[in-house]
């Protein structure tokens, strides 16, 4: 731009020479020397204004790359963690399919334990105790696991404290006395909190 206002102030002094002159030859030379210089500029204003429009559609085109660059990894970044979280919830689900189904089972393992540990000896069968082996065992394979409450430190997060019983050392204060009824964990995650009694 710079280089153009010069031209044009060049060509404004040339002006004003032009009119002092009165020698019509020299008005020709001076025409002549005009017309060519006119060209020259014209065609040196020509590659400025081309060379201006390259540079800024490089610049456009840069800027048009980046911000596709960006949306890429955004969109590369939000379909990763898409995957990751799908992932993660099947896994969840093939491991808690069942869930519902051992929930309603727990009562009845209970029922079974209470009646193994009041029956008299000989009243309940080798056979039976065996056949409710068997169903803890298959239980166990699908992880099932019963939590061991009894003297540990009462921890809201897996025990249901029904009562407080005064504690009989100070060893035993904040920890569980007794069991009421089991807790139990399915692949890790509390799907029964075990009642307990908790030493005060």
């Amino acid at each position: 731009m710079a280089k153009l206002l010069r031209v044009l102030s060049k060509y404004k002094n040339k002006a004003k020479s032009i009119l002092k002159m009165e020698n019509k030859e020299e008005l020709q030379t001076e025409e002549q020397v005009l017309t060519q210089e006119t060209d020259n500029v014209s065609e040196n204003i020509e590659a400025v204004i081309e060379e201006t429009v390259e540079i800024s559609e490089t610049e456009k085109l840069q800027g048009e790359i980046a911000e596709l660059k960006d949306k890429y990894l955004r969109l590369y970044s939000d379909f990763d963690n898409f995957r990751k979280r799908t992932a993660k919830e099947k896994l969840e689900m093939i491991q808690s399919a069942s869930e519902k189904v051992i929930v309603d089972v727990i009562p009845v393992i209970d029922d079974i334990e209470r009646a193994t540990a009041n029956a008299q000896e000989g009243e309940i069968s080798e056979g039976i105790q065996l056949i409710f082996n068997k169903l803890i065992n298959t239980l166990a394979t699908k992880g099932l696991k019963p939590m061991d409450a009894k003297g540990q430190v009462f921890n809201p997060d897996v025990h249901e404290a029904i009562t407080q019983f005064p504690a009989p050392t100070e060893d035993d204060k904040g920890k569980v006395f007794d069991v009421v009824e089991k807790g139990y964990y399915l692949n890790e995650k509390v799907i029964r909190f075990a009642k307990v009694v908790v030493a005060n």
